[in-house]
C-alpha cells in the first residue's frame, strides 16, 4: 500500500465588500495613513456588514468559491473544520452550521480556537484525518468576524484588523506531495497579552463588563510584535533546515499576515527573495484565522505542481508554527 499524504486540492476565499480605509480611520481615531501604512503594512481591510451576519457567513461564502472552483460536490465532504476566534455563538458549533448550508450534510464538523495560528493548526489537523485513511475530502476554512469584537476608538487593534474567510480542501495523494513536516509550538505566557477578558468562564458576561467594554479585544502590541517576530522566524528557519530546503528550494513563503515588518523579518531570517513572498495584507489587513487560506485563494494561479510552500503563522495564547507543503495541481 502506496503512503497515504494529504494535499490540498482545492481553494477558496471571500470578502466582504465594505472597505474600511485609513482616510476613513483618521476620522474614528487618532491616526493618519502614513502612520499605519508605514507601522503594518495595511491600507485597507474590508468589514462585514449586515443585522446577524456572523462568521458562518463568512465562511459559508468562502466554501461555496471552493466548491464551485474546484468543481467539488459538497455530499462527498467527510469533514468541515472551521478555525475561527470568532464563532457565531458560544457551545453551538460554527462549522456544523456551515456544513448543513453547503449542503455537506454526510460530514460531521467542529470548530478549532488557535487565534491567528487557527488555519496552521488546522491544516496539521485536517492532514491528521486524510492520513488516517479514514476520510477522503476535509474542507479546512479559516474564518473570522474581528469586527465583532473591536472597539473602533481603540487605536491599538482598529487599525490592524479586517473580517474574511479562506477555505482549503484537503485530500489523499500517492505522489509524495501535500504536507511534508510541521513544527507547532505555544506558550501560555502569552495569555495576557492578547484577550478578551470577558465573556467566557472565569468572568461571565454582565452589565458591568459591558459598559467597562470588556467585550473588546486587547492587545499589548510591542510585546506580541517582539514574540511573533522571534517565534515564527524561528520556527520557519528550523522546517527548511529540518528538511534540507534552501533558500532555492523554497517557492513561495505563506506568512500570516499581521504586519508587514513581522512578515520581511521571517522572510530575512529564511533569506528568501522577496519576490517569494505572498503579500495581501494591504488590502485585507489581519483577518486572523484567515489570512493563509486568502493566501492561496488570491495566488493560486501562481502555484504549480510540486512547488514548495513554506507557511508560518503566529497567534494569541501564545500560538505559533510552521508547514512545508508541496503544492498537488496547476491551476488549468
Amino acid at each position: 500500500m502506496n503512503t497515504i499524504t494529504a494535499a490540498i486540492t482545492a481553494v477558496g476565499g471571500y470578502v466582504p465588500d465594505f472597505v474600511l480605509t485609513n482616510k476613513a480611520l483618521e476620522t474614528m481615531v487618532e491616526t493618519n495613513d502614513e502612520w499605519i501604512t508605514s507601522r503594518t503594512g495595511i491600507k485597507e481591510r474590508r468589514v462585514l456588514k449586515g443585522d446577524r451576519l456572523g462568521t458562518s457567513f463568512l465562511a459559508i461564502k468562502a466554501a461555496q468559491d471552493l466548491i464551485k472552483r474546484g468543481s467539488i460536490n459538497p455530499l462527498e465532504i467527510d469533514l468541515v473544520i472551521v478555525a475561527t476566534a470568532t464563532p457565531d455563538m458560544p457551545v453551538a458549533s460554527t462549522a456544523v452550521y456551515v456544513a448543513t448550508q453547503i449542503g455537506a450534510t454526510n460530514a460531521f464538523g467542529f470548530d478549532l480556537q488557535a487565534a491567528c495560528s487557527g488555519f496552521l493548526y488546522g491544516m496539521s489537523t485536517a492532514a491528521a484525518y486524510v492520513q488516517s485513511g479514514r476520510y477522503k475530502k476535509v474542507l479546512l476554512i479559516g474564518a473570522d468576524k474581528m469586527s465583532s469584537i473591536i472597539d473602533y476608538t481603540d487605536r491599538a487593534t482598529c487599525i490592524i484588523f479586517g473580517d474574511g474567510a479562506g477555505a482549503a480542501l484537503f485530500e489523499p495523494n500517492y505522489e509524495g506531495l501535500g504536507l511534508q513536516d510541521e513544527i507547532l509550538k505555544s506558550d501560555g505566557i502569552g495569555r495576557d497579552y492578547l484577550k478578551i477578558d470577558a465573556g467566557g468562564s472565569i468572568l461571565p458576561p454582565s452589565k458591568e463588563t459591558v459598559e467597562n467594554g470588556q467585550h473588546y479585544i486587547y492587545q499589548d502590541g510591542k510585546t506580541v510584535f517582539k514574540y511573533a517576530v522571534m517565534g515564527m522566524a524561528d520556527v520557519s528557519e528550523q522546517i527548511m533546515k529540518r528538511n534540507n530546503l534552501t533558500k532555492e528550494d523554497v517557492n513561495w513563503l505563506i506568512a500570516h499576515q499581521a504586519n508587514k515588518r513581522i512578515i520581511d523579518a521571517t522572510a530575512s531570517r529564511m533569506e528568501v527573495d522577496e519576490d517569494k513572498v505572498l503579500i495581501n495584507i494591504h488590502k485585507y489587513g489581519n483577518t486572523t484565522s484567515a489570512t493563509l487560506p486568502l493566501l492561496l485563494s488570491d495566488f493560486e494561479n501562481k502555484f504549480k505542481k510540486g512547488d514548495n510552500l513554506i507557511f508560518a503563522a503566529f497567534g494569541g495564547g501564545f500560538t505559533w508554527g510552521s508547514i512545508y507543503l508541496k503544492w498537488a495541481y496547476n491551476k488549468q
